[in-house]
């Protein structure tokens, strides 16, 4: 009886052939990984990922016929029926659209320039349903994105009154893109109570993962003040 663990299914998705070529080499080396395809546009990742369904899904923006964007909507957006995880991979300085990307169903993001062991990393953080921020990135680009938004007054109220005092700390701290040993650290409790305070905070605000955290806390203005 074989009780090995299944392969990632990874679909590489990025309009430029030369960058898809350097996905699949990285991943495909990996033991835990398979590659079951590639697309070269967002409306060939959406058709492809419906047909394949792949674990995790390795999304550029900027792409023909159908964007980024779009296509993580599709794919993991609420309406979503069984969506893979989707990471999104993109230029830091160029790319204005990650948050729209979080707000559609994204589980995380990398920059392309990223070294491969990252990459592979990244992979495997969101294919185990955890969200990937990359604390330093997610803080800069999230609240540079979130200068731009009016707060959603009645939301942050309603997110107020769901939470404890204590779940609302916990909350502020995952929405900097802490983990949860470092929350625990600043909290001064377990790293098994905040996974279970953070499990408690998704529930109640139905939130899928700690990503849509993020977007809630920018869009609702209940970041902790520096």
């Amino acid at each position: 009886m074989n009780d090995a663990p299944q392969p990632i299914r990874v679909l590489v998705c990025d309009d430029q052939a030369l960058v898809r070529a350097g996905y699949v080499t990285i991943f495909s080396a990996q033991p835990d990984m398979e590659v079951v395809g590639e697309a070269e546009n967002g409306h060939e990742a959406v058709q492809t990922a419906l047909r394949l369904r792949p674990d995790v899904v390795v999304m550029d923006i900027r792409m023909p016929l159908l964007d980024g964007i779009q296509a993580t909507r599709h794919l993991a957006g609420p309406h979503a029926q069984d969506p893979p995880k989707v990471l999104v991979v993109t230029t830091f300085n160029v790319d204005a659209y990650v948050y729209d990307a979080f707000k559609a169903g994204a589980s995380g993001f990398l920059l392309k320039d990223s070294p491969p062991a990252e990459l592979v990393g990244g992979i495997r953080t969101v294919a185990r349903g955890d969200a990937l921020l990359a604390p330093a990135v997610t803080r800069h680009l999230i609240g540079h994105f979130a200068e731009h938004l009016r707060p959603a007054h009645a939301e942050r109220d309603s997110v107020a009154e769901t939470l404890t005092p204590r779940e609302l700390e916990v909350f502020q701290q995952v929405a900097q893109g802490l983990s949860n040993a470092e929350i625990a650290a600043a909290l001064f409790i377990t790293p098994e109570t905040v996974k279970t305070y953070v499990s408690r905070i998704l529930a109640k605000l139905g939130l899928r993962d700690r990503v849509q955290a993020v977007v809630l806390a920018h869009r609702t203005g209940l970041m902790p003040h520096p």
